[in-house]
């Protein structure tokens, strides 16, 4: 028993090297000490995190495994569970209040009849080109022009507060109401930087989708309206839209089917829907007097009225006029007349006609004839003569002031707008 005294200082134990570290087993203070904080601390943490943030939720976990006093925690921590993080919502178009079946595409004209349509030719004779060329190197004025084009573009960029719509109507078929819907919309997504959308709101005679190049046609407004939620993002609704040219969306109206018609409750639904989305919103009626087109010339914040550029058009249109007068006084001065040319030469005295279509307010604007817009299909902006574009980039801005003043003050009467240039290419 006394031999017991002396053996930490005799044997072999002071010749091993790290032994002597390890032996002191006198003090095991500082092991069971960070082990209750540190681990209450970690966990603690590592459970606000994964409430705060779900994404994060495998980090707390990882750092608590890889801890030095980790395994001797009585309460080891679970592994990470994949099911309980929420992945990062991805935005797609889902119905979730549609009772029909979910609508195929439909391709606008059969593959067939392509062979039909003629190669596109640009909307100016060379002749025309080259006169407009020799005349402007001659006696043009690079400062008005730069300040006409400067002019009309502040005006179709003006700031909205609110989603701006413009309705396009006519009194019949053929004047070019879609054609005219078309350049407005092209014409709005070239120059705004915010959203732009445009509305086929004449299912059942309305070639706006062919205008703006869609192929093929899927959602309608009739189905969007039964899905369409306000708690949707615009990255839920354009996966129901179709893209067109200058970063603008298209709602077609149908899928071309012969008698469809779109109600009153429809076109509320989708109009009050999706304004809060869309800065600027290019409305394709049906003629008048449908009912539709009736109510868009109230419901809208200014309006286009397409008249073909023939005498019976304008005697046509004055009685429209005098009709949606009666309506309301506001209606006129956020009315702007178009007098579409079909043909090279329509005979028509314009500065008359213009007088004459003006009284209460109107504005009226021409659109020349058009070798590109004549022929239909899609509208290529780069293939538009420069009057044609002129005159779009007009009608869009005079459109574009009455919809934000939605007042008379600004507008006058029966006049037409000055001379400004500068049209999407």
């Amino acid at each position: 028993m006394p031999a017991s005294g002396p053996m930490p200082a005799a044997g072999p134990l002071p010749a091993s090297g790290p032994m002597p570290a390890a032996a002191p087993t006198p003090q095991p203070a500082p092991e069971p000490a960070p082990t209750p904080t540190s681990h209450a601390t970690q966990t603690t943490h590592a459970t606000q995190t994964t409430h705060a943030t779900p994404a994060a939720h495998a980090t707390p976990a990882t750092h608590i495994a890889s801890a030095p006093y980790a395994p001797q925690t009585a309460h080891p921590t679970p592994p990470p569970s994949t099911a309980a993080v929420p992945s990062t919502p991805v935005h797609t178009p889902t119905p979730v209040r549609r009772s029909g079946p979910t609508p195929v595409s439909v391709p606008l004209m059969p593959p067939e009849l392509d062979a039909l349509r003629s190669k596109p030719r640009h909307g100016e004779s060379v002749a025309q080109r080259a006169g407009r060329a020799v005349r402007r190197a001659i006696a043009s004025s690079p400062a008005a022009e730069t300040a006409s084009v400067t002019q009309t573009a502040y005006a179709i960029q003006q700031p909205v507060t609110t989603g701006r719509q413009i309705s396009v109507s006519s009194i019949r078929g053929g004047a070019g109401k879609s054609t005219v819907a078309a350049l407005l919309a092209l014409t709005y997504a070239h120059y705004r930087a915010d959203p732009v959308l445009a509305i086929e709101a004449d299912p059942a005679l309305g070639t706006l989708p062919h205008r703006l190049g869609a192929r093929e046609v899927r959602w309608s407004g009739t189905d969007l309206a039964q899905i369409v939620d306000p708690s949707m993002l615009i990255t839920d609704l354009t996966g129901y839209l179709i893209p067109f040219p200058g970063g603008g969306w298209l709602l077609p109206g149908s899928q071309g089917a012969i008698g469809t018609r779109l109600d009153i409750d429809t076109y509320r639904v989708v109009m009050t829907s999706l304004r809060r989305y869309f800065a600027t919103t290019v409305v394709d009626c049906e003629t008048l007097p449908a009912e539709v087109a009736r109510t868009a010339l109230v419901t809208t914040q200014a309006r286009v009225l397409v008249s073909p550029a023939t005498p019976e058009g304008v005697a046509a249109t004055r009685s429209v006029l005098d009709w949606v007068g009666g309506l309301h006084p506001g209606l006129l001065p956020t009315t702007v007349v178009v007098l579409s040319h079909v043909s090279p030469d329509s005979g028509l005295e314009l500065r008359k006609a213009t007088e004459h279509l003006g009284i209460g307010g109107a504005t009226v604007l021409p659109l020349p004839y058009d070798r590109h817009l004549a022929a239909g299909g899609a509208i290529r902006t780069e293939l538009l003569g420069e009057r044609t574009l002129q005159a779009a980039a007009r009608i869009a801005a005079e459109a574009m002031n009455r919809a934000v003043s939605r007042g008379p003050g600004r507008q006058g009467t029966g006049r037409t707008a000055p001379e400004t240039g500068g049209a999407p290419r």
